[in-house]
């Protein structure tokens, strides 16, 4: 899964938020065949700059909840981006740009957990999320015709 955002701030600030971010660890759920059966790899989260200042953040789809949170894509403002959000794009040029850049709007998730990233003198401004398709391990890998996201 992929979440698309800007980020702006004090410079310094940014690059510690944008370092957390891809030093985060997550564990990618691998299926057997059949389904019945799970087991996890370790993976990274990977951050990803597209023109414009656009971050793109992938991770599994498993994430979804707390990712979003943490990046605070809420439907409505954050404390910290009051008024930020709607002054620098407005909803038609949000539109656009996540129309441009191929993403989905902002799906409904719990706001219950985060992680921890250090955020202070950081504002984002949510696009949009991706999402992946799933994938079967060749057979010459780990886990040979196992499946899952295709990060």
């Amino acid at each position: 899964m992929h979440a698309v955002f800007i980020a702006y701030g004090i410079k310094d600030h940014v690059d510690l938020f944008m370092r957390d971010m891809q030093s985060q660890k997550f564990q990618l759920p691998v299926y057997s065949p059949d389904k019945k059966e799970t087991k996890t790899i370790w993976m990274q989260g990977s951050l990803r700059l597209l023109p414009f200042g656009v971050m793109e953040y992938v991770f599994p789809k498993e994430n979804m909840d707390l990712v979003l949170t943490t990046l605070r894509f809420m439907k409505s403002e954050h404390p910290n981006t009051k008024g930020l959000r709607t002054s620098y794009i407005s909803p038609f040029k949000l539109n656009v740009l996540r129309k441009l850049l191929k993403a989905d709007k902002i799906p409904d998730f719990k706001t219950d957990n985060n992680l921890i990233w250090m955020m202070s003198d950081v504002a984002i401004i949510p696009i949009g999320v991706r999402y992946d398709g799933d994938i079967l391990e060749p057979a010459n890998a780990q886990f040979p015709g196992w499946s899952h996201e295709a990060i």
